[in-house]
Formats: C-alpha cells, structure tokens, sequence
C-alpha cells in the first residue's frame, strides 16, 4: 500500500508528533509512505531521518486559532493552487490513500479524493470551534466519504451531523514507555507545565497559581517548558507577558523541548492548565506513561482521559486561585500524589500504549483502502 500523508503545518506540534508516531508502524508493515507539508519545520527534519520522501505545499500562513475573516479570505483564493498541487502530487506518487492530519488541508485533499477516486482518512486532532470551519470540513469529509479518526470524542461533535457512524473511530493517541527510571530529584518539589505557549494555553494562570502556592510551600520550584509554535504573533506577545509575570518567583523558562520525558522526570507535578484545550493532550498521557500526577482544567477533553482522584485531579473553575489551592493540598499529601501517580500508569498500560494507537490506526488505513467497483472508497 502507497500512502501519502498530508499536513498544514511542519513545525512539531501534538499533531505532527503523532503523525511521527505512526510513521514507524506503517513502514514496519511494507507501505511506501510519502508526505506533503508546508515550510522546512522540525517535522521536514524528523521525516527524512525516517527515510520519507516530503514534498513542499503552498499554503499559506494562518496563525492558530481563530481566524480573521481577512486570513480566511487570503485561503480560499490561493485554494486553487493548493488542490493543483495535490493533485499533481497524486498522480506522481500514486498513492492508495490519503491521510490528512489537520482540517486546513482536508478541502483541497477531499476534492482531490473525489476527482481521483482516492480513498481519504481524516484524522481529527482539535475541535473545529468556529462554525464556518466545521461546515467546511463536514462537506469535505462528505464530498470525499472520507473515514474519520478522532482523538476524542469532544473534537468529533462539530462533524457529527457530517460523517456517517460506521466512518468515525474514536482512537486515543499513545505514547511509548519512557526510557529508564525517573531522575533523582533533591531540594523541594517541582511542579511543571509542558507545551505550546499560547494565551488558551493556561500559563499566565500557572504563574497565578505559583505565587500563591509558594507562600505556603517557600521551596516549591516551577517549570514552564514550550515555546510559540506556527509563527503566532499573538504567542509571541503572550510569551513576553509571562516572563514579567514570573518576576520574583522560582520559575524555570526552559524553552521548547523535544525529549518531553526528560523533563517529566525532573518533575513531581504536572499540570495542564488549558482554557480552551483543543482536544486530548498527549503529554497528560506522556505523564502517565511517566508516572508523573497530573493536575489539570476541565477543558476539552482532558476529562475523557484524566479520571478524577483517580489518575489524576481536575479543577474547576479554571482559575489559577483554584489551581493553587489544589496544589496546596496536594503538596501535603505525597502519598495521595503517589498512588494517583500509579493507577494513571496502570491506565497507560491498559489504554494509551504506543503500540495500541498503532495497531488500530493501521487498521483504519487498511479499511479505507477498500474500494467499490467504481473506484469511490467505501
């Protein structure tokens, strides 16, 4: 099987990293993949380490988030271009199936499924929330009758009315075990943030939490780790905001990193402290798999993943005065943060492996490869 994978952007967000997760798996089985992506980004890099032949898209520049009528006019008239070169590229490498891993994208690769009779997967990271968006989208997954993967069920409503049942696979991302024991750690507890850094991002309320938490507990540490990704103006402000934010606490800026577990294991608390979180971040799971605990907003779907004083806390509302007073709490009680810290690694084990979120992605590749007698996927 020939299978070209499609993504808007080529710097390493959550989404690029899951598509490097699935690379491995579908060269293990014998398949010719081959990947189209906009820029020369760290993810460019990753690919050809893999041995994947990447072809350049035209796409033009669109921060994340919510788009400005402005920025969604300039798309849709270099739209044409797009669906050229896609097309172009289908004919050249022949491929069985195209999977696109981001919403900007699938458009021009549906009309281009349609037109050549190319099966599609659409694989569902973040949840459309401007309504223009997701009746873009849905109409492009009908267009191509394209299967759908999403990685929770709180990205998949707004396309709901749009994909027929039998089409949707709600697969959770899954990350590898961590390499070693966690590190040995002295002096007071650490308590981290991990991720892209952006205002829905939650960490101005992390440093909100901080100075209140280290009243209290004068030898806490903080980490912010991440950095602005996909040339976001307004992250890079928010960004400075935070370094002001921080002045006279512990706080440790480590900027982006690419070894996540390195810093998990540096770490005695995680926390996710998203406003408005897309859909199921992974470095929650990276921290089970780490046996990390995890502290985090109810948002997105954090609470499809986290279980409440179980495998890990959620807090609401999401405040960083809230945060603080859980965090608090838990400081003085290491036991309880060990044992969430246990039964969350316990789940990774039972539902959020590497090898898990492999085996049955391939297994929706492979479904969407079949095809009726006039060539349309079905």
């Amino acid at each position: 099987m020939n299978v070209l994978f499609l993504d808007q952007f080529s710097d390493l967000g959550g989404a690029q990293l899951c598509l490097m997760d699935l690379v491995p798996a579908v060269q293990a089985v014998g398949w010719i993949v081959s990947c189209a992506v906009p820029g020369r980004g760290r993810l460019v890099e990753k690919l050809h380490e893999r041995g994947v032949t990447v072809h350049s898209l035209p796409v033009t520049h669109l921060a994340s988030g919510h788009k400005s009528a402005r920025e969604s006019l300039r798309f849709a008239r270099e739209a044409p271009k797009l669906v050229r070169e896609i097309h172009r590229l289908a004919e050249e490498t022949g491929p069985d199936v195209l999977y696109v891993n981001g919403p900007r994208l699938l458009p021009a690769a549906a009309w281009v499924a349609w037109r050549t009779g190319r099966p599609l997967v659409f694989h569902c990271h973040n949840h459309l929330a401007q309504r223009s968006a997701a009746i873009v989208a849905g109409r492009a997954l009908q267009l191509a009758r394209a299967r759908v993967i999403a990685c929770c069920r709180y990205v998949a409503r707004p396309l709901w009315p749009y994909v027929d049942p039998g089409f949707l696979r709600f697969i959770y991302n899954g990350v590898a075990a961590p390499p070693g024991m966690r590190a040995t750690k002295t002096g007071g507890p650490r308590i981290g943030v991990i991720g892209r850094i952006s205002p829905e991002k939650g960490q101005a309320e992390f440093l909100a939490a901080a100075r209140i938490v280290v009243q209290k507990h004068p030898a806490a540490k903080f980490v912010i780790c991440g950095a602005p990704l996909f040339s976001d103006a307004a992250a890079e402000r928010y960004s400075k905001r935070l370094r002001e934010l921080s002045t006279g606490l512990p706080v440790e800026f480590t900027g982006w990193q690419e070894d996540v577990n390195a810093i998990l294991a540096q770490l005695d608390v995680l926390v996710v402290p998203s406003l408005r979180e897309p859909g199921a971040p992974r470095v929650v799971i990276e921290a089970f798999a780490t046996r990390v605990p995890v502290v985090a907003f109810v948002s997105g779907g954090i609470p499809e993943i986290v279980v409440h004083n179980t495998t890990g806390f959620l807090i609401e509302p999401p405040t960083g005065e809230a945060l603080a007073a859980k965090l608090a709490t838990l400081l003085d009680e290491p036991g309880e943060l060990s044992a969430t810290a246990g039964r969350a690694h316990e789940a990774w084990k039972e539902k959020f492996t590497l090898e898990r979120y492999q085996r049955e992605v391939l297994e929706v590749i492979g479904l969407t490869q079949t095809r009726s007698a006039t060539g349309r996927s079905i």
